[in-house]
């Protein structure tokens, strides 16, 4: 039986008025979603995780992405800082929106099949065409 270990999270927006604390485990898995709503909402490619734990301090902005979610973002700077499933306690956090050092390793690709026609994926992580 692996045992995971619990890392501890910091992070902000953009102009800091939204902050984040919380932990996550070695069984998060970080992927980037290469989907066209993730594209657009991020500028490019979205990568969350999955904390164990989070805490928000600050009042972030919601916007109904889809019938299945919501993404959150600063009202003031505009960061795109978490996505979150309906029906869902979990809130994703943006891996880059997290301090660093964040102890991360993006472990490969989701919806390669809508990925931008500007960019190759070309660093030897699994690629899934869709979720």
């Amino acid at each position: 039986m692996t045992v995971s270990t619990r890392h501890e999270l910091t992070g902000h927006c953009l102009c800091g008025e939204i902050r984040f604390t919380g932990t996550w485990d070695d069984t998060n898995d970080l992927k980037a979603c290469h989907c066209g709503q993730c594209r657009r909402w991020s500028g490019h490619v979205w990568a969350a995780i999955l904390p164990t734990s989070l805490t928000i301090t600050g009042t972030p902005k919601w916007f109904r992405a889809s019938d299945i979610a919501r993404r959150g973002f600063c009202g003031t700077c505009g960061s795109s800082l978490f996505w979150q499933r309906d029906g869902s306690d979990i809130i994703d956090v943006a891996a880059g929106a997290i301090d660093m050092p964040t102890g991360l390793k993006l472990l490969g690709h989701i919806f390669v099949v809508d990925k931008g026609d500007y960019y190759d994926i070309a660093d030897g992580l699994p690629q899934q065409q869709t979720e």
